[in-house]
Formats: structure tokens, sequence, C-alpha cells
């Protein structure tokens, strides 16, 4: 018998995007019993909740009554799964879309090994299909760098492997695991939360692995830039806070605060200034942030 499975599909707005991503859902070939899907929703404006059911009535929503972010709503989701008895659980962010046999995949690799702590698929461009977004994410813990292979077009070259962390918009689960070394850090808010959450499970023995037979279409731009304040602040940040949470050496602080940040901060500083200015308020107001050791939902920064 299969093992059974909740899918956790976390919302905040974006209701074509999470009506199409059920639709695919919906397509799925995994046995329909052994899986369910769960919508939690961070308190949305522009009707979810309803929509979704209405649309979706076997889908199963729970209603949060504030924006608690990716870390904290989709722990709302994991508790949920702990406490009814799921064997895991899927994340999946709502803009994307799934190939009809991706969790058959992700299940078959992750029955392999009991100590494979999270599966993940290769995800594509939902823009541009055959370009890859993510296969998989490496730690350089010389110099503080956490970077997702991708950014080529898909030949095949991708093969199964493990890998040091599985990004959060389509990551599976052993709920085991959960038990043992907890959910996610929610101080992080938004970003590093999953990956900090891998490399706990690494120290305790688990491993990450990438499978690339498992295929999801993110509707992330193509073109994505680093000038969005909220991005800014919490990617700069949340690095900083993965550091301190995970022990980096002072080698690692040196490298990310005088290499990474200070030259991300004069780029932005020499583009035109209509195109920046939101990207270094970000920045600087992470860097007080983390300074001043405040942690959660920072005000004004939801474009």
């Amino acid at each position: 018998m299969k093992p059974r499975v909740a899918i956790v599909v976390l919302t905040y707005n974006g209701i074509h995007d999470t009506l199409a991503c059920l639709q695919s859902l919906d397509r799925l070939v995994y046995p329909v019993e052994r899986y369910d899907v769960i919508v939690v929703d961070n308190a949305s404006h522009d009707e979810t909740p309803i929509k979704v059911r209405t649309a979706f009535p076997r889908t199963i929503v729970i209603e949060n009554n504030a924006n608690l972010g990716f870390a904290a709503g989709n722990n709302v989701g994991l508790r949920y799964a702990q406490a009814h008895g799921y064997n895991y659980v899927l994340l999946l962010n709502n803009d994307t879309e799934v190939a009809p046999d991706m969790l058959d995949h992700l299940v078959s690799a992750a029955e392999t090994d009991r100590r494979i702590a999270a599966v993940g698929p290769i995800i594509y461009y939902h823009a541009a299909p055959r370009r890859v977004w993510s296969a998989g994410g490496n730690i350089d813990w010389r110099h503080g760098i956490c970077r997702m292979a991708g950014e080529e077009e898909d030949c095949g070259q991708y093969e199964a492997r493990t890998v040091d962390f599985i990004t959060g918009c389509a990551m599976l689960i052993r709920v085991d695991v959960l038990q043992r070394i907890g959910l996610f850090d929610e101080r992080f808010f938004m970003y590093f939360e999953e990956t900090e959450w891998c490399v706990r499970a690494s120290r305790a023995g688990y491993t990450c692995y990438f499978t690339p037979l498992a295929k999801v279409w993110h509707k992330i731009p193509l073109n994505a830039r680093f000038d969005r304040e909220y991005l800014a602040y919490y990617m700069t940040r949340n690095r900083l806070l993965f550091l301190r949470v995970t022990g980096a050496s002072w080698r690692t602080w040196l490298h990310v605060l005088i290499v990474q940040d200070l030259r991300t901060y004069l780029s932005l500083c020499l583009r035109p200034k209509w195109r920046t200015r939101k990207g270094r308020v970000g920045m600087r107001l992470a860097w007080i942030d983390f300074w001043r050791g405040r942690f959660g939902s920072a005000p004004v920064l939801a474009d």
C-alpha cells in the first residue's frame, strides 16, 4: 500500500495561481485515497478559502487569522500532518503546476532509504518549460553561499543525487523526521528556513535527495531581480540569521558581509536610483534589524 501523503499548499492571495495548482494536483496518478490536499491560507484578501472550497470540495482548507509567513504558515500544515498520521508531507508553492506522476517519483525516491529526510523534484520556469529553475541546492560553507543548480535548458544532464538542501517551493518531507528535529524556524518568516531545516536534518544523520524524474513548473519571473524591498530585506537578513544559527566561521562572516552584501549594496548604488531604491532600503533595514536581534514579520515590507 502506498504511503499517505499530505500535500500542503500555502496561500496568500493569488487565487488564480492557486486554482491552477489545485487543478494540476487533480491530475495526479497517485492513488486518490492515499493523499489529501490541504490549503493553508495566510489571511488572503481575495476570498481564497471560499473559492477553493467551491471549486475543490475535497480539499481541506485551514484559515490562519494573519499572514504568518512561509515558515510559520507551513508549520501549520506540518503539524496537521503529524496529528493525522500521514507518512509524508509535500510542501508546494501555490504558483506551481505539477506533472501527473510527480508525487509517485518523489515518494518512490524517499522510500529507498529511511535516512532520506526530504526529496525535491526538478523545477522548471513555467514561462520556459524546459529551462531549469532548481535541480537541488548546494552550500558553499567557506563563502556562505547557498546556490541551486539550474538556470539552463534541461538536456538530461541532471542525475538523481544527494544534495545539501531542497527548495521549499516543492519539498517532500518525511513526517518521522519532524518529530526528531522539529519544524521550520519561524524567525526566518520567509527564505532560508528550508535550507536551515535541511542542515539540521543533515547534522542529525539524515540526507536530502533530488530526483529529476519528478517534475514541477514554477511561475517565477524569468528576470527576477533584487529590486523589491521585502525581497532584499529577507534575503539579506535571513542569510545572516542562517549563518548565526548554523555556526558559520568568522571567515565566512567576513566574506558574506564584505564581499557579498557590501558589493551588492554598492552595485545597487551605481544603478539608476529609481530602479534600486527599494533594494537599498531593504538591505539597510535588514542589517539594522539583524544586529538589533529583531526577527519575525517586518512592518511595511509587503509590496
